[in-house]
């Protein structure tokens, strides 16, 4: 709908502006008016009174508008003059940076409209200083953001690099809670648990009970005093004397406990010469020790195995199963893994060791399951047995757990032939019995060690009684 003075605009309704007043109503209308002909020559200028920041402009009448713009504005007015001389009407905005003499420049977002029958342009402007100024304090603004995400990640690539590196346990806590927020990897190593177990812990369950009472009113007091604690830290079943550090802070809006842990110097002195004590035995030790994952991959060995299977570097055989050392492969290393893994340790497990050559070597491995912060590892203790324990004299007698005499009771009662039938049967069940005992009842692998196939195993077992109920 129409109201009554939507038809004042038309034309031959607007009353005849007088000259004297049409300028002043150019100027306070727009920042700056200018009036040019189709090819671009200024004929008047007009500035509102308001912006003294043009000065006096009267100089550019009579030359061209292309002089008093930056070069990157040139082409936007001439593509305009174009348009308007092709009869064209501009119903978009012309952005125009102006310059006098290089000495200043200001951006003008211009309207134009031709006004008369003299081809002339009528120019109306807005400043668009105010807006380039709050454009350039964003630009500003986002580069001083970027810098101080820079250097926030440059303190804290320095800080994780302190933390993680540092020899004393350090503990992130709420200080209201004694939650743990973070952990160095020396604090996981000194209670032997991995990061993800104790995030979901309060520090005090690994603090002794006589310790335990106010334990964290007590740290934030020695924070504030500047003072130390000592605790008895319980972790594994042992108890650890400590000298413990707090300072407190304030990070995104709580209060941050950050612990620090000294141990006993004596406890430390001791720990660090067993450690060294444990190197030099694992160096120079005459017996062989590998280190493997749970898998029997090898991790780690010392010379004297290298010497057993005639490696000359470490690196060369670091990566590969220990099976493929053992004289009976994958099936000695199985039955090895399988009991230590099942019980934590075995004591001796005699085998030939292998080199890449086929010669073999006879051994006794012991084994241990080692359970570290991050994974499992299991320690193999391999010692020759070939040249430590030559043979000795035949001994006069074999004796079974089945009360089977011996053959010093047989001679005499019975001919040769029938006492070395009794004593090989006695034989045969013996090893039969260690090989079923070995592998944990495992009929596969106790075929494998002894030689036979898994049919003349069971006729055998079935043959000395040693086949459970259940197997029938």
């Amino acid at each position: 709908m129409k109201t009554s003075a939507s038809t004042f605009w038309d034309f031959g309704s607007i009353p005849m502006i007088e000259p004297e007043f049409l300028g002043n109503i150019l100027a306070t209308s727009s920042d700056i008016a200018v009036m040019i002909d189709l090819k671009g020559s200024i004929k008047s200028v007009l500035v509102n009174q308001s912006e003294q920041y043009y000065g006096d402009l009267s100089h550019w009448e009579g030359k061209n508008i292309t002089k008093f713009l930056t070069m990157d504005s040139v082409p936007k007015i001439e593509r305009a003059l174009d348009k308007l001389n092709s009869g064209q009407t501009i119903l978009h905005s012309i952005e125009l940076n102006h310059q006098d003499n290089a000495k200043w420049q200001f951006p003008v977002r211009y309207n134009a409209h031709l006004v008369g029958q003299n081809d002339n342009i009528l120019l109306l402007g807005r400043d668009l200083r105010s807006i380039s100024e709050t454009q350039q304090q964003l630009v500003k603004a986002q580069i001083a953001v970027e810098q101080s995400h820079e250097e926030r990640k440059e303190y804290d690539a320095h800080y994780r690099s302190i933390f993680s590196t540092a020899n004393e346990p350090i503990f992130v806590l709420d200080a209201k809670t004694a939650k743990i927020r973070q952990a160095n990897p020396a604090a996981c190593i000194l209670l032997g648990e991995d990061i993800d177990a104790l995030l979901s812990e309060t520090f005090g369950k690994f603090v002794a009970f006589k310790d335990k009472k106010d334990l964290t009113d007590k740290m934030a007091k020695a924070a504030m005093s500047k003072t130390t604690l000592r605790i008895i830290i319980s972790h594994n079943g042992q108890d650890t004397e400590v000298s413990l550090h707090p300072v407190i802070y304030r990070a995104s809006g709580q209060q941050v406990l950050l612990v620090r842990l000294n141990l006993d110097k004596n406890q430390a002195n001791l720990n660090d010469l067993l450690s060294q004590n444990l190197i030099d035995l694992y160096k120079n030790g005459t017996d062989g020790i590998v280190f493997t994952n749970a898998s029997g991959v090898i991790s780690f060995v010392n010379e004297s195995f290298l010497e057993l299977i005639n490696i000359a570097q470490g690196s060369e055989i670091v990566g590969r199963s220990l099976g493929d050392f053992l004289s009976k492969g994958q099936i000695d290393l199985a039955v090895m893994l399988e009991n230590v893994q099942r019980v934590g340790q075995m004591r001796i497990y005699s085998t030939d060791l292998k080199n890449d050559f086929g010669l073999k070597t006879a051994v006794e491995v012991s084994m241990t399951q080692i359970a570290n912060n991050t994974s499992k590892q299991v320690s193999f203790v391999i010692r020759e047995t070939s040249r430590a324990e030559p043979p000795g004299p035949i001994r006069p007698a074999i004796a079974s757990n089945d009360n089977n005499p011996s053959i010093a009771e047989l001679v005499g009662s019975a001919s040769l032939k029938e006492i070395v039938a009794e004593t090989t049967d006695v034989i045969e069940k013996i090893c039969i019995q260690t090989a079923v005992e070995t592998t944990n009842n495992n009929k596969a692998a106790a075929a494998e060690m002894l030689g036979l196939s898994r049919q003349s195993l069971y006729v055998k077992l079935h043959k000395y009684g040693l086949v459970d109920t259940e197997e029938g």
